[in-house]
């Protein structure tokens, strides 16, 4: 007789801050909020559960966050930690099961199918993960375990904080029945209002909804939907394929038209994506650019290369180019703005004997990549992004972006 299948999903809790709290133990059973500064724009990118006790949640403006909780301490955040993190924490999965599929920074899925075995049971197993992670790392995790992954996915945001919760086999549609539809994994704002007019507000009532009344309303969606409110979910455990693209933005404390400002960011964020580029030896012939302009309008704008290129002179001139003509077509003032690249290739390409220049300079690049590991980015820099320090806080080694670029 086959086994069940035993999926687990484990999330770190409040991540960021959690990061934060284990570095330094003074913010610990604190309000912390990792973002920014209240004074600037941005939004909350973790709040500690202390935090959450007022109302605040990822996404919300600092501003609010502040108005909400005026003694909570506001903090700017840094990739690179949690970036090494969670490195270390898929180090950890990876030890138990080589079925790991990483689903961000903070969290994974993992397949225990057959694992009984090594470890008693898999809830025995979740449990020693969760200990290694709070041992090693100094992190609470929650762990939700079930028959795929959907459901391991609502468990284990049930079990938070710092929790574990298992349904066993056959059990999910009677777990997952009373349950509000929002806590179905892929039901947006859009699909709860369409289906509270239908008179839908549980999964159970889903999940026993005609299947062609789904189709009518929510199409190719519908037949996901379908199966996962009835607790069905056979996806295998992917591992992480290739990275397809690398960017990097940031918010603006005032909305700005400035060029020399403008150039700047572009710039630094050119080189951090150039530096990403080249750590993966890659290449990419496609650059984007993306603002948001004062009345949050957001556009996308793109350039396909006739030649890879992984240079920051390069990437920055396309997205220069790209910038200027989105700004003669529109009178805004810039509120975000980024860059990354696509279309990534493996690094190698043949070189045009008679243009030495990007060799030249692919070499620079690299120099000034090995020095910035060493001593920080800004131990070395051009004369457009020395400009930052007006409009970015300095660490000693970077520049502090505002929050989008945590996620980057």
């Amino acid at each position: 007789m086959a086994k069940s299948r035993r999926i687990i999903h484990i999330d770190l809790d409040a991540f960021f801050v959690s990061v934060e709290q284990q570095l330094n133990p003074e913010l610990r059973d604190k309000p912390v909020v990792v973002g920014g500064k209240p004074d600037r724009r941005g939004v909350v990118a973790s709040a500690s559960y202390e935090a959450r006790q007022f109302g605040l949640h990822a996404g919300m403006p600092l501003i609010t966050a502040r108005r909400l909780c005026p003694q909570a301490i506001f903090i700017a955040g840094s990739f690179s930690r949690y970036r090494d993190a969670s490195r270390k924490f898929m180090d950890i999965l990876a030890d138990f099961s080589p079925y790991l599929e990483p689903a961000g920074l903070d969290e994974a899925y993992l397949d225990a199918t057959g694992f009984e075995s090594l470890y008693g049971s898999i809830n025995q197993m979740a449990t020693q993960i969760r200990q290694r992670v709070k041992d090693e790392l100094g992190l609470n995790a929650s762990v939700g375990i079930a028959s795929g992954k959907a459901v391991a996915k609502i468990v284990s945001d049930l079990a938070k904080p710092d929790g574990l919760l298992e349904v066993p086999p056959g059990e999910e549609r009677s777990f997952l029945a009373p349950l509000p539809i929002a806590q179905l994994p892929g039901i947006g704002q859009k699909s709860e209002a369409r289906l509270s007019s239908l008179g839908i507000h549980t999964i159970g009532q889903l999940a026993s909804l005609p299947l062609d009344t789904l189709k009518h309303n929510f199409g190719v969606a519908s037949m996901a939907m379908y199966r996962h409110a009835n607790g069905i979910d056979d996806r295998p455990i992917e591992p992480p394929g290739a990275v397809k693209s690398i960017s990097r933005e940031t918010t603006y404390a005032r909305d700005t038209r400035e060029m020399p400002k403008l150039e700047g960011t572009l710039r630094y964020l050119a080189e951090r994506v150039g530096r990403d580029l080249r750590q993966q030896d890659k290449q990419a012939k496609c650059v984007t650019l993306k603002l948001r302009y004062a009345d949050f309008t957001t556009i996308t704008r793109r350039h396909t290369l006739k030649q890879p290129i992984s240079t920051n002179q390069a990437i920055f001139d396309t997205g220069r180019q790209l910038l200027q003509t989105a700004l003669s077509q529109e009178k805004q003032a810039v509120r975000l703005i980024g860059i990354g690249v696509a279309s990534l290739a493996e690094s190698g390409r043949q070189l045009n004997m008679l243009d030495t220049s990007i060799g030249r300079q692919e070499r620079l690049d690299k120099a000034i990549d090995r020095i910035r590991k060493k001593y920080g980015f800004t131990s070395i820099q051009t004369g457009r992004t020395m400009r930052l320090k007006d409009l970015f806080p300095e660490t000693g080694e970077d520049y502090t972006l505002n929050t989008p670029s945590l996620s980057r």
